[in-house]
């Protein structure tokens, strides 16, 4: 069942949804609706060119565990020779705005200006982040999601040179495993993210993982 959302802060049981993972459509992209979503596993989705927000909650999960990131012999290989720097949070809204452009191009998933304003909001409260990647100055590659509790949820990334993205996902891996982070939702899965370590958990158990306490 695909429910339609009011004015009101709340969202229906996700168990209720339908089975491809859409829950509800309407509502709107503030702050505290978009807390309350990821919170409960539930993310914003635009259909392509449309202004109705779609919400999902799949009940299978696509995620990595930061401690299970699995990093290839020619990615440990691009790491060491130090060609790119990677930096945390310096240039969100430019790694949205290239994410939004290229986005653009692929049906089904348009990230519109309003989608890259609530996010950037978000980021500004302390509730998203984002990932660089430079060559000589040049943004390359990147990636940026939103942070609660003890997870991060993946929301898009960029390649404008090979591998680009994934050295951004590897380095959010391991910073974040540093700093008590213990799950990254994929949202789906995809041949990259399955090779680095991405594997399905049922919508119960990812749950376990939220929690309200920590800010990356």
């Amino acid at each position: 069942m695909v429910f339609q959302l009011t004015d009101k802060l709340a969202f229906p049981d996700p168990h209720y949804g339908d089975p491809d993972g859409l829950l509800a459509v309407g509502g709107d992209l503030s702050i505290d609706r978009l807390i309350l979503a990821y919170s409960n596993g539930i993310f914003p989705w635009y259909a392509f060119r449309e202004e109705l927000i779609q919400w999902w909650c799949p009940m299978d999960r696509f995620v990595i565990f930061p401690d299970e990131i699995h990093i290839s012999h020619s990615m440990r290989t691009l790491i060491n020779k130090g060609k790119y720097e990677i930096t945390f949070n310096e240039a969100f809204e430019d790694v949205i705005q290239t994410c939004g452009e290229l986005r653009m191009e692929q049906e089904g998933a348009w990230l519109g200006r309003k989608m890259m304003e609530a996010y950037t909001h978000l980021h500004e409260q302390g509730f998203a982040a984002s990932v660089e990647v430079w060559e000589e100055e040049q943004l390359v590659g990147g990636l940026y999601g939103v942070t609660l509790g003890r997870c991060f949820f993946g929301e898009s990334m960029f390649s404008l040179v090979p591998s680009a993205s994934k050295l951004a996902l590897i380095h959010l891996a391991q910073f974040f495993r540093e700093h008590g982070g213990v799950m990254i939702d994929c949202q789906f899965e995809t041949p990259h993210l399955k090779t680095m370590g991405g594997r399905h958990i049922s919508y119960d158990e990812y749950m376990t993982y939220i929690e309200q306490d920590y800010r990356f």
